[in-house]
């Protein structure tokens, strides 16, 4: 490369001819380069001319002679050839080649003249020095050079110490600490320094290091001294400031060192004005990053470590120790407090306002660890309080408060104060994140920032400005709610308590929505807590201290303890709180001293408490039920108790409580509704109990003021707040109306969603708990919203029930108060607009003001029901009877009364109380005086309501019951949509249903028939009972108790039932007409005739209740017995019942004692009672009168089946009705039958078609047709009856009065009735032949039969003469008991355990019927069951017998009638004995098949049919179920119904023989053999028999 660079610039043309040419253009070349300024041109030649020497190209001497010449061109030329050499020598000592550095070395000695020994030693290496002879040895030369260095430039002459030059720093220092106040500048002091520093020849550095000095002590400076420094920083390096403070930082990091704080100042002054770059200063201070982080993990481990001890269970004797151990380490902590410059260079920042160095040195640390210095913290918020002055003083200050005005910082680098809110997002809410929790340092700038978050709320309340306004706001809310999080709630954690700042956050808080709020209280409870140690131990020391607390919490000490609580929470509400409910959740006695002792809590604590309870009742780690699954846990029930009384004490927000439990609910969850349901209690005193006295329930069938008096069980007074308070959270979050929609929606859904695999009795809990709630908080609603309220936010009813799928009753239920108000306000406006005083006119408005609000309601209500349904009953009267309640039906003037007589009573011992000072008594006096005047006043304004009501019942009433099918299927309407779903409903809807039904009667309406509607709500109680819950349960009792009232009422007296029920439509017996005239007395039902009707209704009950105690299962034990304590008062009444019923009670208590507590405890609180009314109960004859007038013989038997089990003749009611209805009634109701049992199949091949018993003719002949039928057309009859069975079911009581129609009914319509069979029993082409085959064969039967019984036949004629209604029943006996023949061994058992009640009832009832009229000899109930058996047993057999031969004239009849029954009294008397053994036999007999038969069907058997179902008759017996009594029964029976009792035993085990497998056709032979058998076994003795019963009849 270098010969390269030769070749171009000494061409080699020169070279050749150097001597020649080449010198001269060399020489000339290098004058021309030689007149350039820089050397480097002439440089390249010279070196270039050296290289040809080197290469050989040139002679050295050429060379050396031609330098000689070039030398005197430039003065500097030696030192530019000593450079050429020096290259030259680098570049030959590297090559190979000898030669060349040979050629390099001659060249240099030549040129020696040229360039002095100095230039050359100091450019040339020692090695070629030495070769050339210019030193001696090359090594020594190295050291002294190396020597003469060190002298040179390290030995130092001077330590820049101020005495080294006195003078002149004394100088600089008098410069610099003159008086500054006058025109000096820095630009004159700065030319002073320089002057010093050139004169005394000073240190500049030491100079600048002086400046600073004296900086830090005149810090007021900084106007001057900033600017000298900065203009003395031209004249230095930019890194010597830097490193100057850097020494002087070091100097102080000696172990004890401390650095001053002056030097702190001038570095954050220097930085703030970018003098010095933070980085380049940062690392000169101490600690190092590591060693902060490695301090403040060990920080979270100690306070980890504090938790644990706290957590831990100490002994005393540890206690001690430890506490010393702890002293002595706190003692050594505070001794040495590291010095951290890094720290005191950020507080310098920090006061002087430089926040964003100051920012970025935090950082660089861990979070909140710079400002868990307090002094950092307490200049930030100084710094802070600088920057929101002018906002603060702009819309902050409270009104009538000064405060401190802040100057704002002289720098004018500081941040910029804030004057908008936009600006106080910006700049200071990232300030107060960095200062986090040690904003607790500053309480009033706590205040501060709160006020001003409470200011922009207002402002972001009424902003409804442009969308940007309402972004920008949006934003700042959400800030204000991060710095809420962040740094106010971890702040007040730390303050000592400090109740001022907690009602100063509230100020803020209750402009934010509750979802907010509980947000941040959730964060502030589960993590703020865990993000700084302080923290951490804050939180153990607070649970520890709260359970210090606790466990010394008492009623006695609420007072002290309560403020120590208090003092607690002000600072740390979620911690205390969470600890408090746990322990409540525990002990569940706590609840009372708790809630006393939370007086002094802030209203902010109260708030932290409300989430508290809703983070308690929603941990998903509890379980909600107890470990048995059948009940609800004790903690929900102990936070539930907890929550109302403390929501009702204090003003707490209750919207989270009540959105938690909405949401809940749509979750498809119940159990929280037990809430809801203590908080109303509570909040508004709403009672909702089954345990409530007769006189409570009366009282709450009065105005406000006798509820809140008489209604409750404790006097719940003061509530009218804290009702009101419930009232505007449920208005204010639009919450009333879909709690109720939910609740009702949930009832159901508790059984068929949340049910699923949880227990019965749960079920049936979380069942009552959702009905209970929704009644209580409709009852709430309903008494505390007004008119337009809740007008405004209920629907009408067809959008409840059909958009929101709401159950009727309870749509009804939340209707009801909206109508009430509706009308009251419209009869308002008309007496207010026309003046009338007049009753009449009143009464005519109310009316009119009824029709207007309820006019659009019976036109919804139609919607609700099939169009089928309106037949029977108007929608005017459903509308009717779901929209009024007790108040508008009855006024109770008792339980007015009796609150009077106690206020009356109060008022007496105020008077003659002694102690009472004079004014309080006055003012008790008072209050007395008002409440009781309040008291008569609603009295008066109710009953005046009343009369209003019942007159328009009055008006309405002929347009109730349309009776387009028949009365049977109107009151089957009636019961299924009206009576059954509101009775159950509350306690006062089942009195209302009870007291509607006797008003509906009294009101003498049209169509409806009293005897049927309450027949049938006592018949067939199992399946009801079987399906309610608990409360339902008893209710059901109470509606039972209301109406077993009225039934007794009219039972006890002849007078009231004839003022009452005597001449009234509902007591009719015929139920075809519809109309009513009132004046046939025969076509009513007498009073003898009602009370053996009340004593098969009595039976009935028995025998319900007998079923459900002995089907073992809980539910029907459970539900019975709360039903019969329920209806203890009027039943039982009858001795051999009651009996009954108390033996099959003592077994269960025995059985249970062990297996079932509850039913246990039940069981044996019903039998105390039981036994303690047993005074009041008479024997069966006292109950009704056994031996009535014979017309009554047949029919007062009473049936002992399900169906109409002792229905007297009058009770035939149901026929001529059935006989309209009974074809339509099987179609509707065969659908039903599809899931009827088998075994009322198989009752129903044993038993006649439900036609045939409810027709009645008065042809004999068609009774054995039926009978005949019935026994040969098997497989058909099966059929028809499973679908006739039904038939029954809305009749079967109704059948019971059919099969002994009644007597005058039987006059009237006997053709009739005998047609209509005719028309209804056979139904196919088939069955008529059959029939009529039937009828011939039971003709041959009769005739048979005839002659034997002719006198008895015609006795019963004469009878029937002179007691048509008789006939009729005798008819319809025979009919019945034809049909029993068919099947009498059936027990319609199945009835009481298969699904299907009514069906299976109708076919007890058919066999009852038959079965009464065969054991019809003793007309009324034997007097005891056992006397019914026989008499039965006789009687079906003797009127058997009579009926089957042809009538013959009446007059005939009568006379044969008087002569055989003379006879038959004879002939019974001698042949008692006789028969009695006979009989005995028999059921032995009877009973021992019986026991062959399943045991479960035996048991049913005995329960219905008496042990061998050989008549239903036997009451005691079947309840009782005993063989033994049966017999017993038996034998006294025997003695009344003499030998004609051995044929029906026979005949009855023929039955049971042929129902339990043979044809019906064989069951018709056996039953002629049968028929013989009598005849020749008893002879004339059984007409004669006959012929004395009916003589006692008459």
């Amino acid at each position: 490369m270098a010969a390269a660079g030769a070749a171009a610039a000494l061409p080699a043309e020169w070279i050749k001819n150097w001597e020649k040419s080449g010198k001269s253009e060399f020489l000339q070349l290098c004058r021309n380069l030689s007149e350039n300024t820089t050397f480097k041109g002439i440089q390249q030649a010279l070196y270039e001319l050296a290289y040809h020497v080197v290469k050989g190209n040139l002679k050295h001497d050429q060379a050396s002679n031609v330098l000689n010449d070039v030398i005197e061109f430039r003065d500097d030329m030696p030192s530019i050839l000593a450079d050429v050499f020096c290259v030259l020598d680098i570049e030959t000592s590297c090559l190979e080649e000898k030669s060349k550095r040979d050629q390099f070395m001659q060249l240099v000695l030549a040129c020696l003249y040229l360039v002095s020994d100095t230039i050359l030693k100091e450019r040339l290496d020692p090695e070629t020095l030495e070769s050339l002879g210019l030193i001696k040895q090359s090594q020594q030369f190295n050291q002294k050079s190396v020597k003469i260095k060190t002298k040179l430039f390290y030995k130092q002459q001077k330590f820049n110490l101020l005495r080294e030059e006195n003078e002149g720093y004394a100088k600089l220092i008098a410069e610099l600490g003159q008086d500054l106040s006058g025109n000096i500048t820095s630009e004159l002091i700065l030319e002073n320094i320089k002057s010093l520093i050139g004169c005394f020849n000073l240190d500049p550095n030491r100079v600048l290091d002086i400046i600073l000095e004296v900086y830090e002590c005149r810090p007021e400076y900084d106007e001057f001294f900033v600017p000298l420094i900065e203009s003395y920083m031209y004249m230095c390096e930019p890194q010597t400031l830097c490193h100057i403070l850097g020494f002087k930082f070091k100097f102080y990091q000696e172990p004890n060192g401390e650095t001053p704080v002056s030097l702190y100042r001038v570095a954050a002054v220097l930085l703030q004005h970018n003098l010095i770059e933070l980085e380049d200063l940062y690392v000169h201070l101490l600690p190092v990053d590591n060693a902060i982080l490695e301090e403040h993990k060990r920080e979270i481990g100690e306070a980890k470590q504090i938790v644990r001890k706290l957590t831990m269970v100490v002994l005393s004797s540890e206690k001690t120790e430890e506490k010393e151990k702890e002293k002595e380490k706190e003692e050594e902590k505070t001794e040495k407090p590291p010095d951290n410059q890094k720290l005191g260079l950020l507080e310098a920042m920090l006061k002087i306002g430089d926040w964003q160095h100051a920012q970025s040195i935090m950082d660089q640390m861990p979070p909140f660890y710079a400002t868990s210095h307090k002094p950092i913290a307490v200049a930030l918020c100084q710094l802070l309080h600088v920057m929101i002055e002018p906002l603060y003083r702009r819309v902050g200050v409270p009104k009538g408060a000064k405060g401190t005005p802040i100057p704002s910082l002289q720098n004018k680098r500081a941040p910029k104060q804030v004057e908008t809110f936009e600006d106080l997002r910006k700049e200071v809410f990232n300030m107060l994140c960095y200062l986090g929790p040690h904003l607790s340092h500053d309480p009033i700038l706590f205040a501060k920032v709160v006020r001003l978050g409470k200011a922009s709320m207002k402002e972001y309340q009424s902003d409804g400005g442009k969308q940007e306004d309402k972004e920008k706001v949006e934003l700042l809310f959400s800030c204000l709610l991060s710095i809420t999080d962040q740094v106010l709630l971890p702040s007040l954690s730390l303050m000592d308590c400090n109740a001022c700042m907690s009602e100063e956050l509230w100020g803020m808080f209750k402009t934010f929505p509750y979802q907010h709020r509980y947000r941040l209280y959730g964060q502030w409870k589960n993590e703020t807590y865990n993000s700084h140690p302080l923290l951490v131990k804050v939180k153990a020391q607070t649970i520890d201290r709260a359970k210090y607390i606790m466990k010394r919490l008492t009623k006695e000490n609420v007072k002290p303890s309560g403020r120590q609580i208090g003092k607690l929470s002000h600072s740390n509400p979620t911690i205390l709180f969470d600890y408090i409910l746990s322990q409540i959740q525990k002990y569940d006695n706590l609840i009372t001293p708790v809630v006393d002792s939370l007086k002094y809590l802030t209203s902010l604590n109260y708030d932290v408490l409300a989430y508290c309870i809703i983070e308690a009742l929603a941990n998903p780690e509890k379980e909600r039920m107890k470990h048995d699954d059948t009940t609800i846990s004790s903690w929900l029930q102990s936070l539930a108790s907890f929550c109302g009384a403390v929501f009702r004490k204090y003003p707490i927000e209750l919207a989270g409580l009540l959105q938690y439990v909405a949401n809940q609910l749509k979750a498809g969850k119940s159990f929280d509704l037990l809430i809801l349901k203590e908080v109303v209690q509570k909040m508004a005193g709403i009672e909702i109990t089954e345990e409530m006295t007769m006189e409570q329930l009366e009282a709450m069938t009065g105005g406000e003021q006798l509820k809140a008096e008489g209604g409750y069980f404790g006097q719940i007074r003061n509530t009218k707040k804290s009702s009101q308070r419930l009232k505007d959270a449920l208005l204010d979050h639009d919450l009333a109306l879909p709690l109720c929609l939910l609740m009702a929606q949930q009832r159901n859904g508790v059984i068929f969603q949340e049910g699923g695999e949880k227990h019965l009795k749960l079920v049936g809990k979380l069942y009552d708990q959702c009905h209970d709630t929704l009644v209580q908080f409709g009852g709430f609603l309903a008494s505390n919203l007004s008119t337009e309220d809740y007008i405004k936010r209920v629907p009408s009813i067809d959008v409840l029930c059909n958009e929101f799928h709401t159950p009727h009753d309870a749509a009804f239920f939340l209707s009801r108060p909206m109508y009430a108000h509706h009308i009251s306000s419209k009869y308002d406006e008309l007496k207010k607009a026309e003046k009338g005083n007049k009753q009449q006119q009143k009464v005519h408005k109310y009316i009119t003001s009824c029709e207007i609000v309820m006019a659009p309601v019976h036109d919804a209500v139609i919607s609700l029901h099939l169009p089928k349904v309106w037949d029977d009953i108007s929608p005017q009267f459903y509308a009717t009877f779901w929209s009024l309640t007790m108040y508008d039906l009855a006024v109770p003037h008792s339980s007015y009364e009796r609150e009077v007589n106690k206020l009356k009573v109060q008022m007496k011992a105020i008077d003659d109380n002694q102690e009472m000072p004079p004014n309080k008594k006055k003012k008790e006096k008072e209050r007395c005086t008002a409440l009781q005047d309040k008291l008569l006043e609603e009295e008066k304004k109710q009953s005046e309501h009343v009369q209003r009501v019942l007159q328009r019942l009055k008006l309405e009433k002929d347009n109730w019951l349309l009776a387009k099918s028949t009365k049977n299927e109107t009151i089957t309407k009636f019961l299924q949509l009206c009576i059954f779903p509101r009775c159950i409903f509350s306690a006062i809807d089942a009195v209302y249903c009870a007291r509607f039904v006797e008003l509906v009667h009294q009101q003498k309406t049209p169509n409806f028939s009293t005897l049927l509607c309450y027949d049938r709500v006592f018949s067939d109680i199992i399946y009801t009972v079987a399906s309610c819950t608990e409360n339902e349960a008893s209710r059901y009792g109470r509606f039972l108790c209301c109406m077993l009232d009225t039934v007794t009422r009219w039972h006890s007296d002849r007078a009231i039932y004839e003022k009452e029920c005597g001449s009234y439509p509902g007591f009719l017996t015929i139920l075809r007409a519809t109309g009513f005239d009132g004046g046939n007395k025969a076509d009513q039902l007498d009073y003898e005739n009602f009370r053996h009707v009340v004593h098969k209704w009595h039976y009935k009950l028995t025998k319900a209740s007998v079923h459900c105690l002995e089907t073992g299962e809980y539910t029907h034990i459970r539900n019975i017995l709360i039903v019969l304590t329920k209806i203890l008062p009027w039943y039982p009444k009858v001795v051999n019942l009651g009996q009954a019923l108390e033996k099959r009670v003592h077994k269960i208590c025995q059985e249970e004692k062990e297996k079932r507590p509850d039913l246990y405890a039940l069981a044996m609180g019903y039998s105390g009672q039981l036994k303690s009314r047993k005074h009041f109960m008479v024997p069966e004859n006292d109950f009704h009168h056994k031996d009535p007038p014979t017309r009554n013989a047949v029919p007062t038997t009473a049936q002992n089946g399900p169906g109409g089990a002792g229905l007297p003749p009058s009770l035939t009611i149901n026929a001529a009705k059935l006989e309209e209805s009974t074809t339509e009634e099987t179609d509707k109701l065969k659908e039903k039958s599809q899931g009827a049992v088998k075994v009322i199949n198989k009752a129903a091949n044993a038993t006649p078609k439900v036609t045939t018993s409810n027709g009645n003719s008065a042809s004999n002949s068609k009774v054995i047709k039926e009978k005949d039928d019935k026994e040969k057309c098997g497989k058909e009859k099966d059929k028809e009856k499973k679908e006739k069975t039904p038939a029954a079911t809305p009749e079967a009581k109704a059948l019971g009065k059919d099969g002994k129609e009644k007597p005058k009914e039987e006059r009237a319509n006997k053709e009739d009735k005998a047609r209509d069979i005719k028309e209804k029993t056979p139904k196919s082409e088939k069955e008529k032949e059959k029939a009529k085959r039937e009828e011939k064969s039971s003709k041959e039967d009769k005739s048979k039969v005839i002659v034997t019984n002719a006198e008895s036949k015609l006795a019963a004629e004469k009878e029937r003469e002179k007691e048509p209604s008789r006939e009729r029943d005798v008819t319809k006996d025979v009919k019945s008991k034809d049909n029993l023949r068919g099947g009498e061994k059936m027990p319609i058992a199945g009835s009481l355990k298969s699904p299907v009640s009514r069906s299976e009832a109708s076919d007890s009832e058919r066999e009852q019927k038959r079965r009464k009229i065969d054991t019809h000899s003793s007309p009324s109930h034997s007097s005891t069951v056992k006397d019914n058996l026989s008499e039965l047993k006789d009687s079906s057999a003797k009127h058997y017998i009579n009926h089957s031969t042809p009538t013959l004239s009446k007059s005939k009849e009568r006379e044969e009638d008087k002569k055989d029954l003379d006879k038959s009294r004879e002939r019974s008397r001698e042949r008692e004995k006789k028969d009695e053994k006979e009989r005995k036999d028999r059921k032995r007999d009877h009973s021992n098949s019986d026991r062959e038969v399943p045991q479960d069907s035996t048991k049913r058997r005995k329960e219905e049919n008496g042990t061998t179902g050989s008549s239903k008759h036997s009451k005691s017996e079947s309840p009782s179920d005993s063989p033994h009594s049966n017999e017993k029964e038996k034998e006294k029976n025997k003695s009344k119904s003499s030998s004609k009792e051995k044929g029906d035993s026979i005949k009855v085990e023929k039955m049971e023989k042929s129902s339990s497998g043979s044809k019906k056709e064989s069951r018709h032979d056996k039953e002629k053999m049968e028929k013989k058998e009598k005849r020749e076994s008893t002879g004339g003795k059984e007409e004669k028999k006959h012929h004395k019963s009916s003589d006692k009849h008459r």
